[in-house]
């Protein structure tokens, strides 16, 4: 966070010590660990709620996203389920396989009247 080296921190403590003198000193020590203690115990605590907002949210949003995976899953086998239970598909009518061609009923009716077919 700060780029506080030794040499930094023998100054501080020198201007401390000349500033408030060697009786109130310890005391101003104390002081200001103890808001130090606060300040890091206050900044671990936001980071480990921030941490556990995000593992909700990708927790949530893995969730949504298993959940359309299943719904997908789920339209496609009640689509199959439906194809099996209507039966096989009828075969295509070719025309070769058509003797009569495109004849209406009345046209069979017809030949079968005339006898030839």
């Amino acid at each position: 966070m700060f780029d506080v080296g030794f040499s930094e921190l023998l100054v501080i403590a020198v201007v401390a010590l000349i500033v408030l003198g060697p009786e109130r000193l310890p005391k101003a020590a104390r002081f200001a660990g103890l808001w130090v203690r606060r300040a890091r115990a206050q900044w671990h605590s936001v980071r480990a709620e921030l941490e556990r907002d995000l593992a909700a949210e990708d927790l949530q949003r893995s969730l949504r996203e298993t959940g359309a995976a299943m719904r997908e899953a789920q339209a496609a086998l009640r689509a199959e389920a439906d194809g099996l239970m209507r039966g096989p598909d009828p075969p295509p009518r070719d025309a070769t396989h058509d003797v009569g061609g495109d004849a209406t009923p009345a046209d069979h009716a017809r030949e079968d009247d005339d006898g030839r077919r």
